[in-house]
């Protein structure tokens, strides 16, 4: 009963970390979209001295982070120091909180016929945070212009 207690409590500790960094400035993370049959592909461009906020992943899929150093802190509170290159496995119902040590790329790798990112992204991930301002569960898709589709 502790342990849950405790899983609780670092998940809603980062639900207050994650509001109060959706307050402050927010950086530019490109991100490119690959398709291929049966497969999405997701890059994500993360720039040294960021903190970036995962959703909630649905699905496992794999990842590789193919530069850079992020550390990784996870619902538990554990941190992990991932450095390039990397390859992993995510696990369903995983969120992370990533500090970006230097220049990252980070690529994650989904079965799924889709070929729109947003629906994807609804599909394979959810926000539940619910201390998040108005208007910014959306921002995991980057800004528009940033959006590189690739097929």
């Amino acid at each position: 009963m502790n342990q849950l207690k405790e899983l609780i409590d670092h998940k809603r500790k980062m639900d207050i970390f994650e509001s109060e960094v959706a307050k402050l400035p927010q950086v530019n993370l490109p991100l490119v979209h690959r398709f291929t049959d049966g497969m999405y592909i997701r890059e994500i461009h993360m720039p040294a001295g960021s903190v970036v906020t995962s959703r909630t992943h649905k699905t496992q899929h794999p990842f590789v982070v193919a530069q850079g150093m992020v550390d990784v802190i996870d619902e538990e509170g554990k941190i992990e120091r991932i450095m390039a290159p990397y390859m992993g496995i995510t696990q369903a119902g995983t969120r992370r909180v990533l500090k970006v040590l230097r220049d990252t790329v980070w690529i994650t790798f989904h079965a799924t016929d889709k070929k729109d990112p947003v629906a994807i992204a609804d599909e394979i991930t959810e926000s539940t945070n619910d201390l998040l301002p108005d208007g910014f569960k959306q921002a995991y898709l980057g800004n528009k212009e940033d959006l590189w589709l690739l097929e």
